[in-house]
């Protein structure tokens, strides 16, 4: 294949993609057609089924997408030198900086684990490996079992990060300013921060 063809075949492929990403976003799966994204993408019906086959298996790429370069950020943040602490305040940041960035990845997800069983196991796959990583990660500051163990901080993580987003068209009205604001990210960082280092400090007293 010609070099100019296989990067238009690219091209064509990541506007599928992403025309794909936003009418999760914006109409949930089951409204998503691949007609209605073959529209968005500004291509036939038929390459889109040619490029990924079938519905399920396209919106499995937009996901599975999301989830790698989600654990790619937490794992290059977490990888570089520095005590536990330092190293998780930068897994926070990066965590924070990629939902900032990637604001429809959190509702994606909502609205697969509501829409039934069938997507719910799609997004356990994706999560699967993250969860295993993050295990892994805090290992040397969290008990195997129990309520200190890694699961529950993963889960104590990724909602004090995530459900920060989901509500934010709430919160908007409720606090007067806007959520999405820089000073408002600054702000919400600086409390993740906090609970990181309130977190690790409720582990050294339960020692």
């Amino acid at each position: 294949m010609r070099a100019a063809e296989s990067t238009e075949r690219g091209e064509r492929a990541a506007r599928i993609l992403e025309a794909a990403d936003e009418l999760l976003g914006e109409i949930g799966y089951d409204g998503a057609s691949m007609g209605r994204v073959a529209d968005r993408a500004g291509v036939n019906k038929a390459l889109v089924f040619y490029y990924f086959g079938s519905k399920e298996r396209l919106f499995q790429h937009v996901l599975e997408r999301y989830y790698a370069a989600h654990q790619s950020a937490l794992a290059e943040a977490f990888r570089r030198g520095g005590s536990v602490g330092e190293r998780l305040h930068r897994l926070m940041d990066a965590y924070f900086d990629f939902i900032v960035a990637n604001e429809r990845y959190p509702r994606l997800v909502q609205q697969l684990v509501a829409a039934g069983e069938r997507h719910v196991e799609l997004v356990q796959h994706n999560l699967a490996p993250l969860f295993e990583w993050l295990t892994e990660a805090l290992s040397e500051v969290t008990p195997e079992h129990g309520p200190l163990a890694a699961r529950q901080f993963f889960v104590t993580f990724s909602g004090a990060v995530i459900n920060y987003f989901t509500y934010s068209p709430v919160l908007a009205a409720v606090w007067g300013r806007d959520p999405g604001s820089r000073e408002a990210l600054d702000e919400r960082r600086a409390h993740l921060h906090w609970l990181v280092d309130t977190v690790l400090a409720g582990l050294a007293d339960a020692e």
